[in-house]
């Protein structure tokens, strides 16, 4: 029975048996056996002489693949989380983490990992090595074993919660690609954290086991020995398989994507922010998952609808998107006993979650490339070259000299007044003199289009304080009882919707210039505006006209814009443009975001 017992625990990969106490008996014959020898037979043993322990070519080939694709997966996954509103854990490794186009080596790696796993479990199946795992081995921690195969045991616990933890970061990690988001995000980085540790407890384990040459046996290949049933071409068919999945999971990921067929109209809607025109019937809708936002209800998801129609040589888009709250209060200013006081939480970072409007975004792209068409660049400073973000998260532009063409609609600064901005990322501009003195915001290719807006910011802010002490105001409201009125119920909660038809903006000709004269007549209290409304609209920045409306939780909102403007910065409507959407509920950067474009397909 204990020849059995041995049997089923020999490590056909270390060859180490089960080695199990000597008992009494077996002892004493073991001493008698060394007094008849003489006390010095120990001394005239020949050297251990035994070759180095060596692995098979198949297990190093998939374990050296297999590791670097879960290490790059791991350091880029790091990168994505490090950027999160409120990460800690994933910022202690900034520095060894990587910058720049992460997303693509991200998705690209995690497919490799998926597939590698199918082809490991199909070596170990074909070339009968399932042993090396078998969960029996951990019934030696229940017994009187020797210390080397209590680690082997512990190591085989480990690989089990490792498979555990790869498959459900490949499990989670289809959800989040696929527009799912919430609870999912946290189980997909806990999982990575368990990935995490496992490398260094694997490690660890395996020196402990059999020090440096242990760790030294995946640098010195072996044939796989032959056994009874074995497949002759484990590793082949194995890699086979592996191939297969790679390509199904890319075949499968392109074949589901969504198509926004573009229809046929003769009218054009009225861009008022409802679908109620006939226009809008005729034009089947798509709906894009987009997670990972701030706020939100604390869910950071929003479902975008999306619509679109072609009426001559114009083209107009329905965008609806869940949004609990109607936020217009773009950095408010409210008078207090030392003076104006821009209200924010991170403006000095061009990262303000609080006080802000709500915003929309599209982008278009004649590529599919991950991160919006390959125009997303991740890290405190991915051109080594020029100015960091200031807020450290990344910079938008493009490597290859093309255009994302970006439409932008801003709640607070002409969005509900009938403009979309419009602007693009492109190759990265040269830093002006302040912004490469680290004073004004760079944000390398992300650009309005040629042209003028007519909104601008009623607030100087002082280098010292950051925007967190006094600020100067450009301009006061003439009549500031009336301006009071006109922005409705004044609640400075940010989530808190804003009274239908309220102005959280003032407009050139219901204010004056800055005078302490002007400023005396103002109570302490007062809140007024950062944000102000002068001049037109021109050049390529105008050729974006919207309408929208907030009602029961939603936005809508209708653009209209030439199919071909004819403007360099803008691309022309045609058939296989991508399109990705973003919203954003009163934050100023963490706008949802979802991986797979959707593909404008023309009757």
């Amino acid at each position: 029975m204990l020849a059995t017992l041995e049997e089923k625990l020999t490590d056909q990969v270390t060859d180490h048996a089960l080695e199990l106490p000597s008992s009494s008996n077996s002892s004493k014959k073991s001493q008698t056996g060394r007094h008849a020898n003489g006390a010095d037979s120990a001394a005239k043993r020949p050297e251990d002489r035994s070759p180095p322990v060596r692995s098979d070519i198949g297990t190093i080939l998939l374990h050296w693949t297999l590791v670097i694709a879960i290490v790059t997966s791991l350091l880029t996954g790091m990168r994505l989380s490090a950027d999160a509103e409120h990460a800690w854990f994933s910022k202690l490794f900034e520095p060894i983490l990587p910058q720049g186009e992460i997303w693509t080596w991200h998705y690209v790696s995690a497919i490799f990992v998926l597939a590698v796993i199918f082809a490991y479990a199909a070596y170990m199946t074909l070339g009968r090595l399932k042993r090396r795992i078998s969960s029996k081995k951990i019934v030696v921690l229940t017994l009187p074993a020797s210390t080397k195969l209590r680690l082997a045991a512990v190591n085989v616990i480990a690989y089990w919660i490792l498979f555990g933890a790869v498959l459900t970061l490949s499990a989670t990690g289809v959800l989040l690609y696929i527009g799912h988001g919430g609870i999912w995000v946290t189980v997909h980085y806990t999982a990575a954290l368990v990935v995490l540790t496992y490398i260094v407890a694997h490690v660890v384990l395996h020196y402990c086991y059999g020090g440096v040459a242990q760790l030294l046996r995946l640098f010195r290949p072996q044939a796989l020995r032959r056994f009874p049933g074995m497949s002759r071409h484990p590793l082949a068919l194995a890699t086979a398989l592996g191939a297969i999945v790679l390509v199904g999971a890319v075949s499968l990921d392109f074949g589901t994507r969504d198509s926004l067929v573009v229809a046929k109209g003769n009218t054009l809607p009225e861009l008022d922010g409802t679908l109620d025109d006939p226009v809008w019937q005729d034009a089947a809708p798509v709906f894009i998952r987009t997670q990972q936002g701030s706020n939100l209800d604390g869910t950071g998801e929003s479902t975008v609808e999306v619509r679109a129609v072609q009426v001559g040589d114009k083209i107009a888009f329905a965008f609806r998107w869940e949004d609990k709250n109607r936020s217009l209060k773009r950095h408010p200013l409210i008078k207090r006993e030392d003076g104006w006081h821009m209200l924010n939480n991170r403006a000095d970072i061009s990262d303000e979650t609080a006080y802000y409007e709500d915003k929309f975004s599209v982008a278009f792209s004649t590529t599919d490339t991950f991160g919006g068409g390959g125009a997303t660049h991740m890290g405190p400073k991915p051109l080594s070259d020029k100015p960091a973000a200031f807020n450290h998260r990344g910079l938008h532009y493009t490597t290859d000299g093309s255009l994302v063409d970006v439409w932008q609609w801003k709640a607070s600064r002409g969005g509900m007044l009938g403009r979309v901005d419009d602007m693009h990322f492109a190759t990265p501009v040269e830093p002006n003199e302040a912004q490469a003195a680290g004073k004004s915001r760079y944000s390398a290719g992300y650009n309005p289009d040629e042209g003028k807006a007519f909104y601008v910011y009623n607030y100087i802010g002082d280098p010292v304080t950051h925007y967190h002490g006094t600020v100067g105001v450009h301009r006061l409201p003439i009549d500031h009882k009336k301006m009071t009125s006109l922005m409705g119920t004044i609640d400075l909660s940010t989530e808190v919707s804003e009274d239908e038809g309220s102005q959280w903006w003032m407009f050139e000709n219901e204010s004056v210039p800055y005078s302490p004269e002007k400023d005396a007549e103002i109570p302490v209290g007062t809140v007024i505006p950062g944000v102000l409304i002068q001049g037109e609209y021109s050049g390529s920045r105008a050729d974006l006209l919207g309408g929208s409306r907030w009602h029961d939780g939603h936005w809508t909102l209708e653009v209209v814009r030439n199919m071909d403007t004819g403007q360099s910065q803008d691309l022309a409507m045609k058939d296989g443009l991508f399109m990705w959407v973003s919203a954003f509920d009163h934050n100023q950067t963490r706008h949802t975001r979802h991986s797979r474009p959707v593909r404008l397909t023309f009757n």
